[in-house]
């Protein structure tokens, strides 16, 4: 950034497993451990997608590093790579926003290109929806054991399709390090809508099971095995824990029917991270945002 605060480069990195042309080069665990022929052409999406961003920098520069070996073996859920990619590309997306001391919605509206105008309108009516207060983050320290805050992302799926913008409301409690999404806003542009009531099923579904994912979800291992073996030991959220969901469904009838199951996703755990940098100051940087972690890091600052 230049000393007027305006980007003038962005590089990234990215490191993902090796993929080939059939899939990648290992069976599945189930597949393995039951004894069964082992197929090796599987290929659990396009996980370099959506590291590239959409906005409009001078210069950008974007890398993604195959890894020849990897210990793990990468198999399929919801929004593969695009949701780690959109995570690390949005977060730090709020950091260039705090540093340049400017409202996170309008500094990415600052950077989108002007053309694309369906970009621009998700963005728009998201600040609408939301009721977004324009503002720095994050907030005036406030008083009291429980701080409020809110945060934003936006993307546009793989960068070809499906426009995702989303606002999350959120309390932490200082005291207990507890991280509660009170409410999401999210605005969704897939083109036409066919099925309304379907598109809203979907939506509901990522932004849920992503929370959950964000906040509780963490599959722990030792050297030998995974331990997390029961939903004790592998905690996913609960109904109380739900937020409210709020969408703004915007209808092309005269453009493309784009997908709906897993964009959605993709923006919600960088959307909790900028609402909790809101709200107490503290940026959190791997998921799962548990009581431990969110301690620590106000403890480090």
């Amino acid at each position: 950034m230049d000393a007027d605060g305006n980007v003038t480069a962005w590089e990234s990195e990215f490191f993902i497993p090796q993929q080939t042309a059939g899939g990648f080069l290992v069976p599945l665990v189930a597949a393995t451990l039951t004894g069964m022929p082992a197929d090796n052409h599987i290929a659990p999406g396009n996980i370099f997608q959506n590291s590239a961003i959409g906005y409009k920098f001078p210069n950008v520069k974007t890398v993604c590093h195959r890894l020849e070996t990897t210990p793990f073996r990468p198999s399929w859920i919801r929004t593969p790579g695009r949701l780690q990619n959109t995570y690390a590309n949005e977060c730090f997306i709020d950091e260039l926003a705090a540093a340049a001391k400017m409202d996170p919605l309008e500094f990415r509206l600052k950077y989108l290109d002007a053309a694309d105008k369906r970009g621009l309108e998700v963005i728009n009516r998201l600040a609408a929806l939301a009721k977004w207060e324009k503002r720095p983050s994050p907030q005036k320290s406030a008083s009291g054991n429980i701080a409020k805050g809110r945060g934003l992302s936006y993307v546009k799926y793989e960068l070809v399709r499906t426009y995702i913008g989303a606002v999350a409301e959120v309390e932490v409690d200082r005291g207990s390090g507890v991280i509660k999404v009170s409410k999401f806003y999210v605005t969704h542009d897939c083109g036409q809508i066919i099925n309304p009531d379907g598109l809203k099923n979907q939506i509901e579904g990522n932004v849920m099971q992503s929370v959950s994912r964000t906040l509780y979800e963490e599959l722990k291992f030792n050297r030998s095995q995974v331990t997390s073996l029961d939903w004790l030991s592998y905690p996913i959220m609960k109904m109380p824990q739900a937020p409210e969901i709020v969408l703004d469904l915007i209808d092309r009838p005269n453009e493309k029917p784009w997908g709906a199951g897993e964009p959605a996703s993709a923006v919600i755990p960088s959307a909790i991270s900028n609402a909790v940098f809101d709200a107490i100051g503290v940026r959190l940087r791997s998921v799962p945002y548990t009581p431990a972690k969110v301690k620590a890091a106000m403890q480090a600052s």
